[in-house]
């Protein structure tokens, strides 16, 4: 006949470890996913700003050379505007022509919003 199987007493301190142990694993593993998502939007966003800026400057340039109508900090606005972020700076360099733009754009996210900064015209 076989001997009976002795197992090691358990005692009230290991019960229910596993599940607080599983719990704070997920919870981590949650948080790891929001922290990793926030960095991507960020990223996302000062993406857009650069572009932005960088369009913002060319248009900007153009208009300063007389290649488009209009002044150059206005044709840098209604690009911002239509790249979806706010004009905040548009200096134009008078000796060569050369302008210096940055934009920003609003995320949402906790931190300050996104800026981008261009310089387009003929080089220094």
């Amino acid at each position: 006949m076989p001997s009976p199987r002795t197992v090691a007493p358990r005692t009230e301190r290991e019960r229910g470890a596993g599940t607080i142990l599983a719990l704070g694993l997920g919870l981590l593993l949650v948080l790891g996913c929001g922290a990793v998502a926030l960095f991507g939007q960020a990223l996302a966003a000062s993406a857009r700003a650069a572009g932005a800026a960088d369009l913002a400057a060319l248009a900007a340039a153009d208009a300063e050379r007389g290649l488009t109508s209009g002044p150059a900090c206005g044709a840098a606005q209604r690009v911002a505007q239509a790249n979806g972020a706010e004009l905040v700076v548009c200096e134009v360099e008078a000796p060569r022509s050369a302008v210096r733009v940055i934009v920003q754009i609003e995320t949402g996210a906790p931190w300050d919003p996104v800026r981008g900064r261009a310089r387009a015209g003929p080089p220094p």
